[in-house]
């Protein structure tokens, strides 16, 4: 004889607040809706609709579908509302409600979020957002201007003379590029320890802020402790590629009040989530309102036109994801790079209007010129442009 098991629910009160995601679902009518109902289960209560109790885990732990319509490119969008509760007051369990078993099913795509403010209570977000990070550069109004320190294989000294052109130059962000970590040939200490004093040692002859950002990037046991070692030696903001280090370890430097920079977010080892229109995340998302929600001040993609196959309108859709109303959240800083050179200075600004940082690598280093003047042609545009 079987003995069934009699469920009994929490007593945990509930607040009845709900977040909401919007996914993309491919199929016909039938096939779609069939997903959106699945995803309501997967990523709650995992157990058949047949399983699930009646009381409070069916009316509110389970996900609940409040929109279902057709797509005018195709398929279907669903909003599907979860309890603030499931999410258990962590980036990492919200996570997972948003994207987690459902990651491995086909089909689906996750498109964009909607908060309410039991949520955003917990992440705080952005500490600078533009307009901090703009009077933190000393830039009320420009495009703020960026580069990356390369190639890799360069020493700690190369690297910082390097840094000092730049910043003699006129870049106000002069970042590690995300390869640079640990390596022999230029040692994170030496590399900070020279380039901050490189580029401070600029801008006492030209009067600007420039800042030296250096790639935190590194197992989980050793982020904090460089972070910690580039706030004493001066470095203007942490690099953090969070693909690589998790989502959950940027807040956590975001949060960090003894470190108090500024966070540009790198997308290594992100593209696979946003290349298939069709699964993954939307460009909005994860560039946009995740990296967001997870204290990047800044986020770093590949912009329309270069070495990688973003578009414009999933360029364009990126920003919305930076701006859009999310609560209390700071806006923060598009940052399209990939492969551009100072000719597409006039199309970039014209697609993003002057709220964004440029960024410009290997495009400023010209062979036979001098780099810091290449610099200067950078400034030179961006002020003629008004």
């Amino acid at each position: 004889m079987v003995r069934m098991v009699r469920l009994s629910e929490s007593s945990f009160p509930l607040s009845r607040e709900r977040f909401s995601v919007v996914y993309r679902l491919v199929g016909d009518e039938r096939t779609a809706y069939e997903k959106a109902r699945d995803i309501c289960l997967e990523q709650t209560v995992e157990v058949p609709d047949t399983l699930v109790p009646e009381g409070m885990i069916r009316s509110h732990i389970l996900g609940q579908i409040q929109s279902f319509e057709a797509r005018g490119d195709g398929g279907y969008s669903a909003r599907i509302s979860y309890a603030v509760e499931i999410a258990g007051g962590a980036l990492t369990q919200f996570l997972n409600v948003l994207f987690g078993n459902i990651s491995l099913k086909a089909g689906i795509r996750a498109e964009w979020l909607d908060l309410p403010d039991a949520i955003l209570h917990w992440c705080k977000g952005p500490r600078f957002g533009r307009s901090g990070l703009r009077g933190f550069l000393g830039v009320p109004q420009a495009p703020l201007l960026c580069t990356a320190l390369k190639p890799l294989g360069l020493s700690a000294e190369g690297l910082a003379e390097l840094a000092y052109r730049f910043a003699l130059g006129g870049i106000e962000i002069i970042k590690d590029d995300h390869g640079l970590a640990d390596q022999g040939f230029a040692r994170f200490h030496d590399r900070v320890r020279l380039c901050t004093q490189a580029v401070q040692r600029a801008n006492r002859e030209t009067g600007l802020q420039c800042v030296y950002i250096p790639n935190v990037t590194a197992p989980f046991d050793e982020i904090r402790a460089r972070a910690r070692f580039a706030k004493e030696h001066g470095a203007g903001g942490l690099l953090v590629a969070p693909g690589l280090t998790g989502l959950d370890a940027m807040r956590c430097l975001a949060d960090d009040d003894s470190l108090a920079l500024p966070i540009f977010a790198h997308p290594a080892f992100q593209g696979t989530y946003v290349l298939h229109p069709s699964s993954g995340l939307s460009h909005q998302l994860l560039f946009g309102q995740l990296a967001r929600l997870a204290g990047a001040d800044a986020t770093i993609y590949p912009n329309f036109g270069g070495r990688f196959g973003f578009t414009r309108d999933e360029c364009l859709g990126i920003v919305r994801g930076t701006e859009m109303p999310m609560g209390s959240l700071k806006s923060i800083f598009p940052v399209p790079g990939g492969g551009m050179s100072l000719d597409r200075v006039p199309e970039m600004l014209a697609a993003y209007g002057r709220d964004v940082i440029l960024l410009i690598g290997a495009g400023l280093m010209t062979p036979g010129s001098d780099v810091a003047d290449t610099c200067r042609r950078f400034r030179a545009l961006i002020e003629s442009s008004g």
